[in-house]
């Protein structure tokens, strides 16, 4: 349930609310830090905390201090919600990892600002990981790109969430710019199809990798999907 400002979550108390910053690919600059403690020690916000989604999230905010704050933490603000892509979560990929085979924080980048602003049938979330020991969760995002020592990896369908489901792999060793590529049809093919409010992995479940692979065969012939066995 929303509140009366956009991005604002009423919490379990029914009285106060929760607001996100966004953090692209979880990374987080001291300005940015520095903005978000200042608005927490201003309106007094009584919890700060690192989210799932790697945000940070202040709770416990009365509704008069609502315009507030968002105004006060500017761009900073996550004002999304509903039936949009709400994170991309990312691993250190070879930025500093000694395991990691592929650059997760400038592909996350490059998704967040490339998907941010669409709308889709439900919520999305997005998994980015570097190597395949998958610190991105990328397995259980509805779009999961995993990088290897031969390109990156796209799985679509995830979810950990009350009925929890690991994504299909739709295709290996591909460039960043074609595991992109194909999340956006991915993600086209989705919006086409699916129901209101139907998440990636009930569609998958409903519609099935055969019909994915009909459709999508036709617009990327250049990208070998995996095969069912």
């Amino acid at each position: 349930m929303k509140g009366p400002e956009h991005g604002a979550i009423l919490q379990r108390d029914g009285k106060t609310y929760g607001i996100s910053t966004r953090t692209a690919a979880g990374i987080i600059t001291p300005d940015h830090l520095e903005r978000v403690a200042g608005v927490a020690r201003k309106y007094g916000v009584p919890l700060v905390k690192i989210t799932s989604g790697q945000r940070i999230g202040l709770f416990g905010i009365p509704e008069g201090d609502l315009p507030g704050i968002f105004r006060d933490l500017g761009v900073d603000a996550d004002r999304t919600g509903g039936p949009c892509l709400h994170y991309v979560q990312a691993c250190l990929g070879t930025e500093t990892c000694k395991y990691g085979n592929q650059d997760s924080l400038g592909l996350a980048r490059s998704a967040e600002a490339r998907f941010r602003d669409r709308i889709y049938p439900a919520k999305l979330k997005m998994g980015i990981s570097g190597c395949p020991r998958c610190c991105g969760e990328s397995h259980t995002r509805d779009i999961g790109i995993m990088g290897t020592s031969r390109g990156w990896t796209v799985i679509f369908g995830g979810n950990s969430g009350t009925r929890p489901r690991i994504g299909d792999i739709i295709a290996r060793n591909l460039s960043g710019e074609e595991a992109l590529d194909l999340a956006e049809r991915l993600l086209e093919f989705y919006r086409n199809h699916a129901k209101p409010k139907e998440r990636t992995a009930r569609f998958m479940e409903r519609t099935g990798m055969d019909t994915l692979r009909s459709e999508l065969l036709s617009l990327i012939p250049y990208i070998p999907l995996e095969k069912v066995n």
